[in-house]
């Protein structure tokens, strides 16, 4: 994840969709589709086994994947996005496998949803079971993307709001935010925390100073690990670096600084099992978050563009 807009690819994208009050449910391809959880399978661990850190950067709400045309206003160039998300080849080569195995039937979205855990599970992080049944929207939100991600200069109070909106709890917040443990940042998101503020470790904040000059415009897309220890393995190491001062952006360190985080993060670090837990909770709380359903929406035939 190249800064918070993609981990919440593992998070906040998928809070971009349109309204359904249908359900959603484990077992929605088990007649129409059996295969399409292998198949998602075997390629995302193929591009993982490429590029580890393409973990890290696959899962997002689909209408994210829609391209800029003529007459058309995605989302890839909002201001949290642009230069951020990526893995979007990933996710083409995925459609094309599930289309062959069953044509016209799964949803980009879903893919996006399935292949999400995947990934996690495949960087040594938890498994759940994905509820399924989904359908691609028509239309992306350039405002939204803007307006809904937070942005790595976010303090404990606008982190919990934004994600109180889409309904999910400050305890779902910060669990979620354990998806930084894998991936990597650019220079521009955690410039002014290393150069700028006291709440830093200070050899940390000078190893990172090292390969992100202090001047804006240069060296913005440099990139640094989310997680400095191990930021291509799902586990526990992102909060403990949270207690030693060494989050990378200014959101993290948000997590650990005095606050009403504060014991929930030590909680994570004394148990990664409760992490995992509640990450997955949290997981199945956000993919629950108003899905297009039942005639709603559409299958698109290729992720990047709406059915003509």
């Amino acid at each position: 994840m190249a800064n918070p807009a993609s981990a919440a690819a593992l998070l906040m994208l998928l809070a971009l969709a349109s309204t359904s009050s249908a359900q959603l449910s484990t077992g929605f391809y088990s007649s129409s589709c059996p295969g399409v959880y292998t198949t998602v399978k075997s390629v995302v661990q193929a591009a993982i086994a490429k590029e580890k850190r393409m973990g890290a950067s696959i899962g997002c709400d689909a209408s994210l994947l829609l391209d800029d045309t003529a007459s058309f206003q995605g989302e890839k160039m909002a201001t949290p996005n642009n230069g951020s998300v990526r893995g979007f080849e990933v996710i083409d080569a995925i459609k094309s496998a599930v289309e062959k195995v069953c044509p016209g039937v799964v949803s980009c979205a879903d893919i996006l949803t399935i292949a999400a855990r995947d990934s996690v599970v495949t960087l040594g992080g938890p498994n759940w079971d994905v509820k399924v049944g989904r359908r691609d929207s028509t239309t992306a939100s350039f405002s939204g993307a803007n307006n809904n991600i937070p942005p790595p200069t976010s303090g404990l109070a606008n982190l919990t709001s934004l994600f109180a909106a889409q309904g999910l709890s400050q305890k779902d917040m910060v669990a979620l935010s354990g998806a930084h443990t894998i991936g990597l940042a650019r220079c521009t998101n955690f410039r002014a925390h290393v150069y700028n503020e006291t709440n830093i470790d200070g050899a940390f904040a000078m190893t990172r100073q090292s390969g992100c000059p202090s001047t804006s415009g240069t060296g913005d897309n440099n990139l640094a690990p989310l997680d400095l220890q191990t930021p291509t393995v799902f586990e526990n190491n992102y909060y403990k670096n949270l207690i030693s001062k060494k989050g990378l952006l200014h959101s993290d360190q948000e997590l650990f600084n005095g606050g009403a985080t504060d014991a929930q993060v030590q909680s994570y670090v004394s148990s990664q099992s409760t992490f995992f837990a509640d990450f997955v909770t949290g997981m199945i709380k956000m993919g629950d978050i108003t899905p297009l359903t039942g005639s709603n929406g559409e299958i698109r035939k290729n992720c990047r563009r709406i059915n003509y």
